[in-house]
């Protein structure tokens, strides 16, 4: 005999199609110091809440968008550290997948008190100017 909520966990668990936001690639996460040393010593844009730095990679390596957040302990304990971290990916994950370059590095560096309670709209819209600063006005 079936437990009465048997089938429909199943169909939970196996959605027929993903949502269409769910369809976008994922961002790849800067994870070694050496990387983000590299995108500290080039161009750096500051922004409202954060500071925007980025580097294009050489020819020879991979493609793709990397991104790296920093959030020292000027911003305070780890509570508010996390949050601006978890913002900070929000806002790369809405702007970034759209208007990032292949072969390029972003690192998002947060700002004290800015970045936990900065709006987040107007978040986006200070990426989106700074990447399309960088780029030359075209993403």
């Amino acid at each position: 005999m079936k437990p009465p909520g048997a089938n429909v966990a199943r169909q939970i668990a196996e959605p027929a199609s993903a949502p269409a936001d769910l369809t976008c690639s994922k961002l790849q996460t800067l994870k070694k110091r050496a990387d983000f040393v590299r995108a500290a010593k080039a161009v750096r844009l500051p922004c409202t809440a954060f500071l925007l730095q980025a580097r294009q990679r050489g020819p020879d390596t991979d493609k793709g968008v990397r991104v790296g957040f920093t959030c020292s302990k000027k911003l305070g304990n780890a509570v508010a550290r996390n949050r601006a971290k978890r913002r900070l990916r929000a806002v790369a994950r809405d702007v970034i997948t759209h208007q990032g370059r292949d072969g390029w590095d972003y690192v998002l560096v947060g700002r004290p008190g800015a970045t936990v309670s900065h709006n987040f709209a107007a978040m986006c819209v200070d990426l989106q100017r700074a990447l399309d600063k960088l780029h030359g006005g075209t993403s």
